[in-house]
């Protein structure tokens, strides 16, 4: 194998991401699924696709709409806060018979009717998130940070809701309920399409935050409203909007509930759910969209925060409400229908995928290392996966599309009962590299690891170690799935090291008491488990040298691997960390005040959470890298890092990536920050 392509091939691929297919859509017979996928494995520009009976059909490429032209910024935030890298069609929508579906593409609206060819809709401003009514007469779409509505039969194109103010927006996601929250939308069409439920956003109490482009100083700094921790919030409210313009506004406490968590219409009419500012109190209300009144169909309370599960709140048919209880007595995130738990102790609610009738499509998670697709009906609970691997999935009727992901891949299967399966084609790459993996279960806490030696290793021969986290509450990495995660740690292998990752406690998929372990620190036990982990591969291949031990990460695994040379440099000898959050008072308030408080009620949390507090400690080679374009982790936390090491004299090295955002995407600037921090690692271990 030729591993010095590596770095090549996983930035022309975006680590293997560009085509595969993604965000599915299928018809309510089960016979049509709508797609996007990218045509090729380093093709950037997705496309939407379609497969029914004939095999897959290209409906839209975007060069066939001469689709040149600017992305409206509210755009590019939305793609952002999405992690959205692909460009072309990268979101569409369908009315409910999937047959007439709406989407942007360089600010320009577009319709398609299934068999048809595409049809462009002149409107009164750059598009932003088009949004089709379920019966397909009519769009809503924000354009310039006002919500309105076109008419597809005619071109009627109408305000519904809008201000002159400059601080105020209509229909769109605020920072916080895109990033932390889960809610990337800000509008919602009735059944009937003649109304729609909408966010309005005053960002007039948010601080003010400027992104300068260094690398050009020509151009201005660039404002963003950011609401660090402890900071004031937006203002968000809900409104009941019909095509007039007339706005009723739902009623609850919003100075004691100011996260609007999510949103929605059903048939039963407007749901949503609301959070108090602590993240302790949750409360699911129904609507009335004549008068607004509201009332309180669940409520839910944590002493430490009430976990936020994607799909719910939801309704089946009969009005039973679908949410999650975080069980103690049996240490369990269970699935409830109007509060009664219909899942068994030990199985881990992660997402609820879809609600139809009195039925819940939903994964979850028995094992750490697995995600499964369950389904829960009248007639019980039944797993729908076996393979170990991540399932997830969606449904229409008695069809069910299966996206799979285990080792030997990724795989979609369109299944219906009574009729062959229809397998969607993947056109990602395959990585130069196969990880090889020694699965472990280290410690007491039986911690998630995985151990990736060279292929060319023999017992005997001493490996200098390269730990290869991201271990907080955002995602698991120690899964029996294939990922770029993997192979990247094969690459590093490759070169020399034995790579661990191990998921410690704070990451998901081990019931609520290990989610809530960080609670008040983020640190300190995430820390410790990683060198539980380390300590037990050592156990498992005597050949690891542990007076060589590396450790690098990317957002908050930068953070803990910074944190891991400040504050155990006996057990960790050199680290990269990327993108990471140094000062947890600079960080969001929803994110950072859900593990740690208020930072004026708990400062020591925020001290014992924060890298930057042990600055001075530094003894050993310590690389930061950092995107001067990111919104989300500001540069400030490794420049401020930067300097309080220099302030204690503390050598070293800080590399800033020019234009990057939080996940850098230029395909130089990937490859070279590949070899670059390899190239570190060798020269501080002596690999």
């Amino acid at each position: 194998m030729d591993t010095t392509e590596y770095p090549t091939q996983s930035a022309r691929t975006q680590r293997f991401t560009l085509g595969v297919p993604r965000s599915f859509t299928l018809s309510p017979d089960g016979e049509r699924v709508l797609f996007l996928r990218t045509r090729g494995p380093e093709d950037r520009a997705s496309c939407l696709w379609m497969v029914d009976s004939d095999g897959e059909q290209l409906l839209v490429a975007p060069e066939q709409l001469g689709a040149d032209g600017p992305i409206p910024e509210a755009e590019l935030v939305r793609r952002e806060r999405t992690r959205e890298r692909s460009g072309g069609v990268v979101a569409y929508s369908a009315d409910a018979a999937v047959r007439t579906i709406v989407f942007a593409v360089n600010g320009r609206l577009w319709t398609l009717v299934v068999g048809e060819t595409p049809r462009l809709i002149p409107t009164q401003g750059s598009v932003v998130d088009p949004r089709i009514d379920p019966t397909g007469r009519r769009v809503a779409y924000v354009s310039d940070r006002s919500l309105r509505v076109v008419e597809l039969a005619d071109g009627n194109d109408r305000l519904v809701a809008g201000e002159d103010d400059p601080e105020v927006s209509w229909g769109l996601a605020e920072h916080v309920a895109a990033e932390s929250m889960h809610r990337t939308r800000g509008h919602w069409w009735s059944p009937d399409g003649t109304r729609l439920l909408a966010a309005r956003v005053d960002l007039t109490p948010v601080q003010r935050w400027w992104i300068a482009d260094p690398a050009n100083p020509d151009r201005p700094p660039r404002e963003i409203p950011y609401p660090a921790a402890g900071s004031d919030n937006a203002l968000v409210s809900l409104h009941v909007l019909d095509l007039s313009g007339t706005a009723i506004e739902l009623d609850w406490d919003r100075k004691a509930f100011e996260y609007v968590v999510s949103a929605g219409w059903d048939t039963t009419g407007p749901l949503a759910s609301v959070q108090s500012r602590d993240q302790r109190t949750l409360l699911v209300l129904a609507a009335d969209p004549d008068s607004g009144k509201t009332s309180v169909l669940h409520e839910q309370r944590d002493p430490a925060w009430v976990e936020i599960v994607p799909g719910t709140p939801a309704r089946t048919a009969s009005g039973k409400v679908v949410h999650t209880v975080d069980d103690t007595t049996v240490d369990t995130r269970r699935l409830t229908m109007d509060g009664l738990p219909v899942t068994p102790a030990g199985l881990q609610i992660r997402e609820v995928l879809e609600v139809s009738g009195e039925s819940v499509l939903f994964e979850a998670i028995d094992e750490p290392t697995e995600h499964h697709l369950w389904l829960y009906d009248e007639s019980g609970l039944r797993r729908l996966t076996d393979e170990p691997g991540v399932h997830t999935g969606t449904r229409a009727g008695d069809t069910v599309l299966v996206a799979s992901n285990t080792e030997a891949g990724r795989a979609f299967v369109v299944r219906k009962e009574g009729s062959p399966d229809r397998e969607i084609t993947s056109l990602g790459a395959k990585p130069v590299l196969t990880p090889r993996i020694t699965w472990l279960r280290a410690g007491a806490q039986e911690l998630r690891t995985a151990v990736l030696l060279p292929s060319w290793y023999e017992p005997g021969r001493s490996l200098p170690v390269l730990m290869a986290p991201y271990g907080g509450p955002a995602g698991q990495l120690v899964l029996r799935a294939s990922g770029a995660w993997f192979t990247t740690a094969q690459w590093y292998a490759e070169a020399g090291f034995a790579v661990i990752i191990a998921d410690g406690r704070g990451t998901p998929g081990r019931g609520p008491a290990w989610d809530k372990t960080v609670h008040g620190d983020t640190l300190t036990a995430p820390l410790e488990d990683q060198a539980i982990a380390l300590r037990a591969a050592a156990e498992n291949c005597p050949d690891l040298d542990l007076n060589r031990v590396g450790i690098t990460g990317w957002s908050y695994g930068g953070t803990l691997a910074a944190a891991a040379v400040l504050r155990m440099p006996d057990v960790f000898h050199a680290a990269i960390s990327g993108a990471a959050p140094s000062d947890q008072r600079l960080y969001d308030t929803h994110w950072r005040e859900r593990f740690l408080g208020h930072p004026d009620d708990n400062p020591e949390a925020y001290d014992r959470s924060s890298p930057i507090s042990d600055a001075a400690k530094l003894r050993r080679p310590l690389l930061l890298v950092h995107g001067l374009a990111d919104d989300n982790v500001v540069a400030a936390h490794a420049l401020r890092m930067s300097a309080a090491l220099l302030a204690a004299g503390r050598p070293h090295q800080v590399l800033p990536l020019s234009g990057a955002t939080h996940m850098p995407t230029e395909e130089a600037a990937v490859e070279g920050l590949m070899r670059h921090q390899l190239q570190f690692l060798q020269d501080a271990l002596g690999s």
